[in-house]
């Protein structure tokens, strides 16, 4: 049987992730902090094999590795919240860069101990589209030759995930998949990014725990969207299909300012007609990057995939998984 090891498992992607390989029959292991919340891994429990690892420990990475010996990896643990790498970008640092290179050690010790025959996993390392910070219009849409210009320390360390994960490829011949995938979204995401954020406050309104006033940040960036669902099945594509050493871009079909989104979220509320919104200070980035539109052409042509759940459904299952959180 096929063993898949998540990292990360009690994340937002890692669990519908964790649903399409349990849905295929597949074995699948997560690795999850001491602290984090594993609510999102309940649906799952008793059909995946959980073990307590953390990135910045190589130790017990290599423990994990020895143990399960899985035949493919989706690293997708990171602290992934932009605007808390700049209050906090040592930790960001050593979360994603660090921590992404305890892993590639961790398998490149494994398989020189036990032999590329008994252990060669492929490896996805989930960098991100932020990498090619703040583009022009006349180099849209983003190939994945577009030079990378990290506009947060979040991006910065997620540039030197997807280096790390290519050195690693040409230097020990590890198996690395690098993917910098565009902005997703859909049911049980938490982290505050735009949609989240104004999701969950149309959800507070409606409850009348807040007044009818949504505060939000730039609403003039322009964001591609795609459906965690999608992604996952991206994901779930990308090590059957493509060839190691490679990166591919992945994202939706549907573009539109962040103001649109707010626009579209505020339409599906009974609250609709009532609802306005304020700039709040806290929420502008001091560098943002307001143009996110992604060339997916070469991860098409490999491996066939095409997003399947429209924008509106998205917005809709996030939307009401909200109402029923809040």
């Amino acid at each position: 049987m096929v063993r898949s090891l998540i990292t990360g498992a009690g994340g937002f992607v890692a669990s519908h992730l964790t649903d399409l390989l349990v849905s295929n029959g597949e074995e699948v292991g997560g690795t999850y902090r001491w602290n984090e919340d594993l609510r999102s891994v309940d649906r799952n429990r008793g059909k995946i094999q959980l073990f307590q690892a953390d990135l910045t420990d190589p130790s017990s990475l290599l423990r994990v590795m020895q143990e399960y010996r899985p035949d493919f990896i989706y690293h997708l643990a990171a602290e992934s919240f932009v605007p808390s790498s700049f209050v906090s970008p040592i930790a960001t640092w050593n979360a994603n860069a660090m921590g992404t290179l305890n892993l590639l050690e961790s398998v490149r010790i494994t398989r020189e101990y036990l032999g590329k025959d008994r252990f060669d996993p492929v490896m996805h390392i989930c960098s991100s589209s932020e990498v090619y910070g703040q583009v022009r219009k006349e180099n849209l849409p983003i190939t994945e030759n577009q030079p990378l210009r990290p506009q947060s320390p979040y991006a910065a360390s997620k540039v030197a995930e997807d280096a790390l994960a290519l050195q690693y490829f040409d230097s020990f011949g590890i198996k690395t998949l690098r993917t910098r995938m565009f902005t997703h979204t859909g049911p049980g995401r938490t982290m505050m990014s735009a949609e989240v954020n104004f999701a969950s406050q149309i959800a507070r309104i409606e409850k009348g725990k807040q007044e009818p006033i949504v505060r939000v940040g730039n609403l003039d960036s322009v964001r591609t969207f795609a459906d965690v669902r999608d992604a996952a099945t991206a994901y779930h594509m990308l090590v059957r299909q493509c060839p190691p050493g490679e990166v591919y871009n992945i994202g939706g079909d549907r573009t539109m300012k962040v103001g649109e989104m707010l626009d579209y979220l505020i339409s599906l509320s009974p609250r609709k007609n009532d609802i306005t919104h304020v700039v709040a200070p806290e929420l502008l980035r001091p560098s943002d990057v307001t143009l996110q539109i992604p060339d997916v052409t070469k991860f098409k042509k490999q491996t066939g995939w095409e997003p399947k759940i429209p924008f509106e459904q998205t917005m809709s299952d996030l939307l009401n998984w909200w109402r029923e959180n809040t």
